[in-house]
């Protein structure tokens, strides 16, 4: 048995033997092939293929070193080097013994670039978008970056349905044409944009707040009812603020959704959103932890109040009145810091402005970016803080405000990143411009003036100054006027605005007034912020040549007058006068907009004082008080009071001209023709005019419930009420020591009421009113229609 398994395992021990002698020279060349493809030497690389690109050039993209071993991996990696350059077409790696042949085509030169079927976009704003440029290289992959970059171009303008297809043309010599083909199909309109969650506010008063619109009969004349991804990000900022300026401290947004209908091209835009609570203020404390700060010496710089509705732009200007009295007054890094406390009983927020230390952090840089048009110097004067300055951030939102209310840019972003140093801070203002410049010209009719027209070039950011430039010429059946304004907002670089205005107006007689006048003059004026944004003082100076002429025999003097047709009071002030003047005008204004405002209180006070030279001597005092307020929001009904006054008094023993007394009529109290209210020569019917007046008037405004909003008509219904009175003695005198006699010279209130179309039409805003005297004086004249405004195109 022993001897048995002695010989089974010796032949076990062959078979395995003769196994790996079998195998062996097999592992052994496999092993022999390993070690000579890890130890290949290039000992040269030919390149071919290469017209314009030097030998040098293609082997210095390659990571395969004459002279040194090399893998398949290096190979590999070569490749992607050398198409990674955006020079070659194909590339071929090959080794052939000791040398190793790469094999190139070269892509070819753009000789130019172009494109085809763009009308929208302008072949210059195409160019920037892109990055083939003409004698540079062909890629591919640029290209169609390229491509990408072109629609998205035409998608923020509104045109998601676009098409670009690139087109190579080969011209020879290893050049092409790079050929653009558009179809910039249809834009792609808003069809719809719905809210979620509201319930203060309808969607139709909601739509009013955003910028976007939605698509109608008039899109043709505008580019803001197409989707744009900024500009939805403005409208939620928008909507914020509304409702926070309306109470609402926790409004939120819960998400914003734009849906493509690519059959039908159009976007349903949502908005969900979740109002919350309407608040009052409650109590308004200030604590101060600056020991040498007293609080109760900034409570006259907040603007809320206990009872007020809650208003977050009061707070933030609240915040920035207090932190730049704090810092004038040594306190640099001195930080306002608001917390509200709800009172979710009652639906009160109790405001506390605590004042503290803030960390020091000093401006190291503030970076300018964007600005093509637009002086440096213009933006950063909107600021309070240079570099090297304590770093404050209710300065820096503060100066963000300004530039929005510029009305030169698009879009504004301020950042801030950390400088060279932990406390040092780097703020970066990115701006986009916008057009500032505008030609228009108008036509139009009214009751009062017939026919007009004017021409005008308006520039509001002239040569990227930030200056304000107008010139104007107009005319119509009895008038015409030329004008001439500038404005420097910033005077010897000083936040003290210049402005300077020179004109010539030509008035023939008509049939309210029964003298024709020309006047030219001009003056400048100064205007001081005493609050910004509300309280501001502007002081001026004014000079004018008015030349008072009878209409028949264009007689300048009372001996030659035709007293038959003309009062002896207007014959009085025929002739060529020079009034010099200085004056002040005082206003104070809260409107959420200066034009169609539905929100806030407009005030001015204002006296004049002619005879700086001259032939005129005088004073004269005006003063006007407006408020409106949203009655129902949801449809849009807005209400407003207005208050006018004003008296003109005689110096010494001078003088007032019929020219010169307040006139009265329609143009306050409608109703009632120009110059038709007040005293009047019985015996010639001319308004002679007076030295007292007063008008009030209050008014509803309403858009209409049926007609689409993008007609932008609205409606009106009004009283108006008001008198003119007490016309210069010596006038009143001259008439009656002649026979005649002077109507309604004594206080008499007139009133009307009445009902009115508005028409904000894309040419300009035209309104219609209808008004029935109620009270009035038999000398009165009367005036049922009343029809101004023009067309703009």
């Amino acid at each position: 048995m022993q001897r048995l398994q002695k010989l089974t395992r010796a032949v076990f021990l062959a078979a395995a033997v003769f196994s790996i002698g079998s195998v062996l020279p097999q592992f052994v060349g496999q092993l022999s092939f390993v070690n000579v493809a890890e130890a290949a030497v290039a000992r040269s690389i030919q390149v071919q293929g290469n017209t314009r690109i030097e030998d040098e050039t293609v082997i210095s993209y390659m990571t395969i070193v004459p002279g040194r071993s090399y893998s398949a991996f290096d190979i590999d990696e070569s490749l992607k080097a050398l198409y990674a350059t955006g020079l070659f077409a194909t590339v071929d790696i090959t080794p052939r013994g000791s040398t190793v042949i790469v094999t190139v085509s070269e892509n070819p030169i753009i000789n130019r670039v172009s494109f085809e079927g763009n009308r929208k976009i302008k072949d210059n704003a195409l160019e920037t978008a892109i990055r083939s440029q003409p004698r540079s290289t062909l890629s591919r992959a640029k290209v169609q970056a390229d491509v990408q970059n072109i629609l998205e171009s035409y998608r923020r303008s509104g045109r998601f349905g676009a098409s670009v297809e690139p087109q190579i043309i080969d011209r020879g010599q290893n050049r092409v044409d790079l050929v653009f083909e558009i179809n910039e199909g249809s834009k792609t309109g808003v069809e719809r944009i719905s809210f979620i969650g509201n319930s203060a506010f309808s969607d139709g008063r909601l739509r009013d707040v955003i910028r976007t619109r939605e698509s109608g009969l008039l899109s043709f004349l505008r580019s803001t009812d197409t989707y744009d991804p900024d500009r939805l990000a403005a409208d939620e900022e928008l909507l914020r603020q509304y409702y926070n300026k309306k109470g609402y401290a926790d409004f939120r947004i819960v998400s914003v959704s734009a849906d493509l209908d690519r059959e039908q091209n159009i976007f349903y835009v949502t908005f969900t959103v979740d109002e919350g609570e309407k608040y009052k203020i409650g109590e308004v404390e200030l604590v101060s932890t600056i020991a040498e700060v007293d609080p109760e010496d900034l409570r006259k710089l907040v603007r809320t109040r206990s009872g007020q509705t809650f208003n977050s732009l009061r707070v933030e200007q609240s915040v920035e009145d207090i932190t730049l009295r704090v810092s004038e007054e040594g306190y640099a890094f001195a930080r306002v810091r608001p917390r509200g406390a709800r009172n979710y009983d009652d639906n009160t927020i109790s405001l506390i402005y605590y004042i503290e230390e803030g960390p020091r952090a000093y401006i190291e840089r503030i970076n300018i970016i964007g600005n093509d048009r637009t002086r440096e110097y213009v933006i950063r004067r909107e600021f309070d803080i240079v570099e090297g300055d304590a770093f404050n951030r209710a300065l820096v939102d503060k100066a963000e405000r300004r530039l929005r209310n510029l009305g030169f840019f698009e879009n504004i972003s301020i950042t801030t990143q950390q400088g060279s140093a932990p406390d040092r801070v780097v703020v970066n203002v990115r701006v986009e411009e916008k057009p500032t410049g505008e030609i228009s010209f108008g036509v139009g009719y009214s009751t009062v003036d017939g026919i007009i027209g004017d021409v005008s070039l308006t520039e509001k950011n002239f040569l990227g100054r930030g200056q304000f430039v107008k010139l104007s010429i107009g005319g119509g059946t009895d008038t015409q006027s030329y004008e001439f304004r500038f404005v420097e907002p910033f005077f010897m670089g000083r936040r003290v605005a210049l402005d300077l205005d020179v004109y010539r107006r030509v008035d023939d007689a008509n049939d309210y007034r029964s003298f024709d006048q020309k006047r030219t003059g001009g003056g400048f004026g100064f205007t001081l912020p005493l609050r910004e944004e509300e309280l501001s003082l502007r002081l001026f100076y004014s000079i004018f040549q008015e030349e008072n002429s009878d209409p028949d025999n264009q007689s300048t003097s009372i001996n030659n007058c035709n007293t038959s047709n003309l009062s002896l009071a207007v014959c009085d002030s025929l002739g060529t006068y020079l009034t010099s003047l200085v004056g002040y005008d005082l206003r104070y204004n809260t409107l959420d907009r200066n034009i169609d405002p539905s929100d806030g209180i407009f005030a001015s006070f204002g006296q004049e004082f002619a005879g700086v030279g001259g032939d005129s001597y005088y004073i004269k005092t005006e003063a006007q008080a407006r408020a409106y307020k949203e009655i129902l929001a949801d449809y849009g009904l807005v209400g407003s009071l207005q208050l006018r006054g004003g008296n003109i008094m005689a110096i010494g023993d001078e003088r007032l001209r019929v020219s010169e007394q307040f006139m009265l009529g329609g143009n306050l109290i409608r109703g009632f023709e120009n110059q038709g209210i007040g005293p009047r020569d019985a015996s010639t019917d001319d308004a002679i005019g007076g030295r007292f007046y007063f008008a009030a008037t209050a008014e509803g405004t309403f858009p209409f419930p049926v007609l689409p909003k993008e007609f932008g008509l609205s409606g009106a219904v009004f009283a108006d009420a008001g008198s003119l009175w007490n016309a210069d003695s010596d006038l009143v005198g001259l008439v009656e020591n002649n026979g005649g006699t002077i109507d309604s010279d004594d206080f008499a209130i007139r009133a009307s009421v009445g009902a009115g179309i508005r028409w904000r039409s894309p040419f300009g805003p035209i309104r219609a009113d209808f008004a029935y005297p109620l009270v009035k004086e038999d000398s009165d004249k009367t005036q049922l229609f009343r029809l101004s405004g023009g067309t703009r195109f």
